[in-house]
């Protein structure tokens, strides 16, 4: 019951209610005033009847009689005075012959005159004010003789024409007013109420998409509807079933491209420093950095080309692997830049693309704990593999070139002579050029190896990294 009252108030409050409610009320005061006008006339036109039957008795047979016999003008008025009765609505009157001409009259004059007057019957008028009411009796009611014109007291019309208005006014108000209500309670309980039960529905949907809430619980979907209203309210359903459904794949396509993404990005930056590779989304266009001073390790195992005619090329592929991952992983632990391998050499350097001042250091380190990772693995036969390391300080181009394939690679002089320290080395040694020496001589134990002879370089000093 406390629900049904809110919802006739909430229909009430609704302006499409206002709209119906404004129109159905204009529309039936306006139909009411067209069907009661003519009553009202027809009502003027009874009481206004009364009178003339007042009249009418008045100048009965018996009147018409006393008229023969008099043949007076006076005798006849004589004979009406005679004939009204007490508080008589007649007024007064006058006579005329049958030309026209005044005779006499009594009472309160008429404003009719027998000019007023065209053929036989009667003739009404009523004055302005609507208080008076004159009749003409023409000569065949008076035995073609004379003509009469009688003035009545229209009062008590005027007044039961009042109330007749004020009758007609509460009933059309009533009328109206029952009508509107019903209309209203028919279409709000049909309609309306559905309508607005749809409105919350569609915001409370716009809630769920926009701020990811669970599905709401369609108020409109509650009742089952057969009419053009259910059509629209399962559309409506059917339509925010495919739009939750549309957010959800495009959320799983745009999370599957993000993962994508993800993995993309990765694998860049497998092949590619983080900096380079934001550099080469950005502009594929060559990249290439100066860098005055960065430090170069080349690392061969030993002996692995021998290997390889011993082993299956799977097998072969699948130890270098296991070295190479390890490596990298010690790369990653000294924050150092890995830049390639080639065959069984391994390349890294310290100090780009973001230069730091330790990346000597850093390299001298790695150099060492891979000294260490590598007794971790055995060849075929059983012994332990073995590194040859070369190691030297220099300046260097690095960046990318060429427009497939892209590789993060090094340039200049500094790389030729870290290879040649690696060519040049003694195995399970590692061995850095005097330029290396200079900032590892405070820190590190490093044994004089001597002057060694490098091609197109000559006699260079070299030593060898102990610990």
């Amino acid at each position: 019951m406390v629900q049904q009252l809110h919802a006739s108030l909430d229909l009430f409050k609704a302006k499409l209610s206002r709209y119906i409610a404004a129109w159905v009320f204009t529309s039936i005061v306006g139909i009411e005033l067209v069907i009661l006008i003519p009553s009202y006339y027809r009502q003027e036109q009874e009481q206004l009847s009364k009178l003339e039957r007042i009249s009418y008795e008045v100048f009965s047979p018996t009147l018409v009689e006393t008229a023969q016999l008099s043949k007076t003008p006076a005798g006849l008025l004589r004979t009406v005075r005679q004939n009204l009765k007490p508080g008589s609505v007649i007024r007064g009157g006058a006579l005329y012959t049958i030309n026209g001409s005044l005779l006499e009259t009594f009472g309160e004059p008429p404003q009719l005159t027998p000019k007023s007057w065209a053929g036989n019957g009667m003739v009404q008028a009523r004055r302005y004010q609507g208080d008076r009411y004159d009749v003409v009796w023409s000569p065949a009611v008076l035995n073609g003789q004379y003509i009469l014109v009688v003035r009545h007291d229209a009062t008590s019309v005027q007044q039961e024409l009042n109330g007749f208005i004020q009758r007609i006014a509460v009933l059309v108000l009533i009328i109206a007013v029952f009508v509107t209500l019903a209309t209203m309670l028919t279409l709000g309980f049909t309609v309306i109420n559905p309508i607005l039960r749809l409105r919350d529905d569609l915001l409370a949907a716009g809630e769920a998409i926009t701020k990811d809430l669970s599905d709401p619980k369609f108020a409109a979907m509650a009742v089952q509807r057969q009419d053009e209203l259910g059509e629209v309210t399962a559309a409506f359903h059917d339509l925010f079933r495919r739009v939750r459904q549309e957010i959800c794949d495009r959320r799983q396509a745009e999370a599957n491209l993000r993962a994508e993404q993800e993995k993309a990005d990765r694998l860049l930056l497998n092949i590619l420093p983080a900096e380079i590779a934001e550099k080469l989304k950005q502009d594929q266009t060559a990249i290439a950095d100066r860098f005055e001073e960065v430090t170069i390790l080349f690392a061969d195992i030993v002996s692995f080309t021998e290997l390889s005619t011993k082993i299956s090329p799977i097998e072969l592929v699948s130890c270098l692997n296991e070295i190479f991952s390890a490596f990298d992983q010690l790369a990653e632990q000294h924050d150092l830049e890995k830049i390639k391998t080639i065959g069984d050499a391994y390349m890294v350097v310290g100090g780009l693309p973001t230069p730091r001042p330790d990346h000597a250091e850093a390299i001298a380190q790695m150099a060492l704990d891979m000294q260490r990772e590598i007794t971790k693995f055995q060849t075929c036969i059983g012994t332990n593999f073995q590194l040859r390391i070369g190691i030297h300080t220099g300046t260097v181009v690095a960046g990318v070139i060429g427009l497939k394939k892209f590789s993060y690679d090094l340039w200049g002089d500094a790389v030729n002579l870290a290879s040649r320290m690696e060519s040049h080395g003694i195995v399970g040694a590692i061995q850095v050029s005097d330029t290396t020496y200079d900032r590892l001589k405070h820190k590190f134990l490093l044994e004089k190896r001597g002057l060694i002879s490098v091609k197109g370089r000559g006699e260079v000093l070299t030593y060898l990294l102990k610990s």
